[in-house]
């Protein structure tokens, strides 16, 4: 049986997040050959309508208004509620963002559903979907098969490949009208402590040090070479502990979970708590000059060395290859 799917397309400033478009591939899987319905809210999104539909939405609802500006669990959860009585579908996917596992479990108690979340893959498709889903900090894998009520599921940003832009396709664009009332949370201001550049969570490269980056200006190193590659900058816990970078950049259990192409480790021992925020990473380097350092166990390449000399070599190396290239 085919199902109508909602998505919700998740916008940061101004733009649509790379995770929106994973969950329409995500959605077209559980749909079969069912309706996939993107769902845009916030204050000015319309325009973004036409993006969700060239990556594979079949259509998009817009819920705009002044109170929706910046997310709060109260608006955005009324709002979506609203599209959800209109729609009634049969599944929804949200990505497992910030967002995502914020505003998931409130919605699903709102429907008296089921959650199946942080999914990194899916086998078969519509009432024959497998939902894979890491369990035990990443040392075991759950397979989740919904019997019966909605499918509610969030998938876990760089894991499921999104289908390939159309420009020509095309698709209705409706814009809903919600009354946001009653809000208990107000956003006053929002202080952004990230750093600049490519969205760690969504980044196909991480760079990440530990407490042997010795100090805030070892991140320097680090910094210069995710920006080569195009990556983003990580850190262990006990990195940020010494106060050597911001949590915003905490990569581990009680951090962010990340799975890019490729993730190079330096001076990070391998505590259990950081290996479940990168264990399932594609490719792993790992750089201590500790040859029996944990890090090495879970590692593709090792390099027992000091991170000081080996991280500019390969800074260099990395610049001649993109060059070439």
């Amino acid at each position: 049986m085919s199902k109508k799917v909602l998505v919700l397309g998740e916008v940061r400033e101004g733009s649509l997040r790379n995770v929106s478009f994973e969950a329409i591939a995500a959605a077209k899987k559980v749909s079969g050959s069912g309706e996939v319905v993107g769902v845009l809210i916030g204050d000015a999104v319309a325009n973004l309508a036409e993006e969700l539909i060239q990556n594979g939405a079949d259509r998009v609802v817009t819920v705009e208004h002044p109170h929706l500006k910046q997310y709060t669990s109260d608006g955005f959860s009324q709002a979506f509620m609203a599209v959800t009585e209109q729609e009634q579908p049969e599944a929804i996917v949200f990505g497992h963002t910030a967002l995502g596992k914020d505003l998931s479990p409130k919605v699903a108690s709102k429907l008296q559903s089921g959650l199946v979340s942080d999914v990194t893959d899916i086998e078969g498709e519509d009432e024959k979907a497998i939902f894979i889903r890491p369990i035990y900090s990443g040392k075991a894998f759950e397979k989740v098969q919904v019997k019966e009520g909605l499918v509610f599921v969030t998938i876990r940003p760089n894991n499921i490949a999104p289908l390939t832009k159309d420009e020509s396709r095309t698709g209705d664009v409706i814009s809903m009208s919600v009354d946001i009332t009653n809000l208990r949370t107000i956003i006053k201001e929002v202080v952004r402590k990230s750093t600049d550049g490519v969205d760690l969570s969504e980044a196909k490269v991480v760079v990440a040090g530990g407490r042997g980056v010795k100090s805030e200006d070892g991140f320097a190193p680090l910094k210069e070479l995710a920006n080569v590659l195009g990556g983003a900058v990580g850190a262990s816990r006990g990195a940020c502990d010494a106060d050597y970078c911001d949590y915003s950049l905490q990569i581990g259990q009680t951090g962010k979970v990340v799975t890019p192409d490729l993730y190079i480790a330096a001076g990070i021992s391998g505590a259990i708590q950081h290996l479940a925020g990168m264990s399932n990473s594609k490719v792993i380097v790992a750089i201590n000059k500790d040859p029996e350092a944990n890090i090495f166990k879970v590692a593709d390449y090792g390099i027992v060395g000091d991170l000081f000399e080996v991280i500019p070599m390969l800074t260099e190396e990395f610049k001649k290859l993109l060059v070439n290239a």
